[in-house]
């Protein structure tokens, strides 16, 4: 079987991470490496930062690594993030087939996306993707932890939790699918206020309270629309990281927050 037709080439590589694939694999492997490893249930679904990777590409590793055991399992990738460049209706798809990075090219879950687009708050919109890096900056890391999989990939705009979490409870499938969140945190107050603001974040999240604000995350609609279904199905929630640009690679004055949480279903949790 040939390569797709309608492929969305990586339109972030060189600023947001490495342009190079030899370069790219080594520093996802290096932020991986680096990230706390210990038995844990295997997530059913992530929420991770999407800054470049010099600022939030370790606290983003501490949530892939959780996916270690899962590399053979994990079979399609279904991936929220905020959208950035355009306006957009409701959740975008792409019409795209396929996405590349370095590393490779995803091929887009026909099926998943057919069944998508059936639900009305879903259109289909390469304009809505071909330059947002909220999605591109996971694929890499995903590349690099997960075998063989597909990908279906929503630009989040004026859509409700509501509409969010009925998408996820579309596709939720079984230990085959990763539930995958896009969102970083306050944007561009000082060092001190950032902490406290994100800290509060970070603890409505625990408490799968799906009220975020977008002062809050800038994925605060796609993250609220987990916590939705998250909380109706009885996921176990974890904090696996809490910081911001001016403890990696900014200066304190106006800091971006950041954040990784993994979330494992009942079943999975008491394993």
């Amino acid at each position: 079987m040939g390569l797709p037709e309608n492929i969305r080439p990586a339109a972030v590589a060189g600023m947001f991470y490495p342009a190079d694939p030899a370069s790219l694999a080594q520093e996802v492997e290096r932020c991986l490496a680096a990230a706390p490893r210990r038995d844990a249930p295997i997530p059913k679904a992530l929420i991770v930062p999407h800054a470049g990777y010099v600022y939030s590409g370790a606290t983003a590793a501490r949530a892939y690594a959780r996916l270690a055991p899962a590399r053979s399992l994990i079979r399609r990738v279904v991936l929220f993030g905020p959208a950035h460049r355009v306006p957009v209706r409701g959740l975008a798809l792409p019409v795209a087939e396929a996405f590349a990075t370095p590393l490779g090219t995803l091929a887009i879950d026909a099926d998943a996306k057919a069944a998508a687009l059936a639900l009305p708050q879903v259109s289909a919109s390469d304009v809505a993707h071909n330059l947002e890096h909220s999605l591109e900056v996971q694929l890499p890391f995903l590349q690099r932890v997960l075998d063989e999989f597909s990908l279906i990939p929503f630009a989040v705009g004026a859509a409700t939790p509501a509409e969010v979490a009925e998408v996820i409870d579309l596709l939720w499938g079984g230990p085959e699918t990763l539930v995958l969140i896009s969102s970083d945190l306050s944007h561009f107050h000082a060092y001190k206020q950032a902490q406290a603001l994100d800290r509060a974040t970070a603890e409505a999240i625990l408490a799968l309270d799906p009220a975020l604000r977008h002062e809050q995350a800038c994925g605060a609609t796609p993250i609220n629309g987990l916590l939705r279904a998250a909380k109706r199905r009885g996921l176990a929630i974890e904090q696996l990281g809490l910081c911001n640009s001016g403890d990696t690679a900014g200066d304190r004055n106006r800091v971006v927050g950041y954040a990784a949480f993994a979330l494992t279903e009942p079943d999975r949790a008491a394993s």
